[in-house]
């Protein structure tokens, strides 16, 4: 089965994906390779059996063959890659949505591994683990120059089972040490409440439980708020990714009336699939704010290039990531192993590319405090990544604001910078909301403001 993923990078407790991909066998032909290709393939052959036969160790074959081809992935951009046997049985496992591990997403930057955002309600997040955070050793050991399958994978083990995590933060002189217990992550990647009469989601990730996620917790705002309900609040903030049937499943929601919600084109800008949405709106009319920030990527990006190109939804924050790229899960070898390869670039209803660029939100509003990065010129955004695909969508999107003008996923986004304030999405229908969170109290306002605008109050 092949898939298409929208995501910024592996995660921790790395989520599968699974859909159709719908390409024909001419599709994937080989062109013929030409004689200048076969004097490379010499070369490598050449250089592949001096180092299995002189090399201070002794190497399997497999193992410099699944290296060579990871490193042909990896050095195309930073989110092909290859799935080894075990990686690709972990990954198929997973898409049951339960797995053993930390709840951590996060990418790789020089070398290091970097946190894109804890997982909501998991041991990382309870622990403290904040967006923007490096983990340089695992029980001692250091990781810096593993891969990021590598990491993910020692990360990884039996439900129960302790790990120390030693951490560097930026904003902090000293390493933090952190004792773990691995929990069985279940990833519920919606949860809701209300806030007085509006209705406030929280989609962590797009994974195959989003949209049912979704119709549940709307079904249940209405049920709760009944008539008084005014508008709701989409957060996508520090949501990576995920299912790219999910994101037009989500856009669907809101949008009526056959609108095209997202489009892919191929190598040569060569027209690809075309998803538009289903007659109904879910939502009833009622005013949407989409919040997004830095770690705002991908299919988080579709749902709100979406809904801001058909007027839909007011975005609400700052700039996004800026991933506008599709990622194909080919099967190899009878389905044992398995590349991720980045085949397309995808456009919002306007046709603008947001790759490198991300989503200008309609009204920004910064976080209630904005830690200031300890090193000069971090990386924070797509455009950062090393080998990122460039935008080729010549005046499609407008420019990204410089470096440090928008929140990124090494900003927490609320005032206290402790996990429960940063990531909101941690409270559900039946917890307290967070103490403090600037960008979310600013939404349920505009909601109240709209509100008010199409019903207005007489007095006499």
């Amino acid at each position: 089965m092949m898939s298409k993923l929208f995501s910024t990078a592996a995660i921790a407790a790395l989520m599968a994906f699974s859909a159709p991909l719908g390409l024909t066998a001419d599709a994937l032909a080989r062109e013929p390779l030409k004689s200048e290709t076969y004097k490379q393939l010499d070369l490598f052959a050449d250089v592949f059996e001096r180092v299995r036969s002189e090399y201070v160790e002794e190497v399997s074959d497999e193992q410099l063959i699944e290296a060579a081809i990871d490193g042909m992935l990896t050095s195309l951009d930073p989110h092909s890659s290859y799935l080894n046997k075990k990686n690709f049985a972990d990954m198929r496992v997973q898409t049951r949505g339960e797995f053993g591990g930390l709840g951590i997403e996060v990418t790789t930057e020089n070398g290091f591994v970097k946190v894109i955002s804890p997982m909501d309600d998991t041991p990382a997040a309870r622990a403290g683990v904040q967006p923007g955070d490096y983990i340089t050793h695992l029980n001692d050991e250091q990781i810096v120059g593993l891969s990021l399958n590598e990491a993910v994978e020692k990360m990884r083990g039996p439900v129960g089972s302790d790990i120390k995590v030693t951490i560097r933060r930026p904003s902090m002189a000293e390493p933090i040490q952190l004792s773990l217990t691995r929990a069985s992550i279940k990833v519920q990647s919606v949860r809701f409440r209300a806030e007085d009469n509006v209705g406030y989601i929280r989609i962590s990730s797009f994974n195959e439980q989003t949209q049912p996620g979704l119709d549940k917790a709307m079904a249940k705002l209405k049920e709760q708020l009944g008539p008084k309900l005014i508008g709701y609040v989409l957060d996508l903030r520090n949501n990576p990714g995920g299912l790219l049937d999910q994101a037009v499943s989500v856009s669907d929601t809101f949008l009526d009336k056959g609108r095209e919600i997202v489009s892919t084109r191929g190598r040569g800008g060569k027209e690809g699939d075309r998803y538009t949405a289903k007659p109904g709106d879910v939502a009833d009319g009622l005013p949407v704010v989409v919040l997004i920030n830095g770690g705002s990527a991908s299919a988080s990006e579709i749902v709100a290039g979406a809904l801001q190109d058909h007027k839909r939804a007011i975005i609400l924050g700052t700039q996004s990531f800026g991933k506008g790229s599709v990622q194909t899960i080919i099967p190899l070898q009878g389905q044992q192993s398995a590349m991720r390869l980045t085949t397309s670039r995808y456009y919002t209803p306007a046709g603008k590319s947001i790759q490198q660029l991300g989503i200008t939100p309609d009204i920004e509003v910064q976080p209630a405090k904005i830690e200031e990065l300890a090193a000069a010129g971090q990386r924070r955004r797509e455009a950062d990544l090393p080998n990122a695909l460039r935008n080729t969508d010549q005046g499609g999107a407008r420019p990204a604001p410089a470096p440090g003008a928008a929140a990124s996923p090494s900003t927490p986004s609320a005032a206290n910078p402790t996990p429960a304030a940063a990531t909101p999405a941690a409270a559900t229908s039946n917890a307290d909301a967070p103490p403090v969170d600037y960008q979310l109290a600013r939404a349920v306002d505009l909601l109240r403001g709209v509100s008010l605008f199409n019903h207005p109050k007489h007095t006499n």
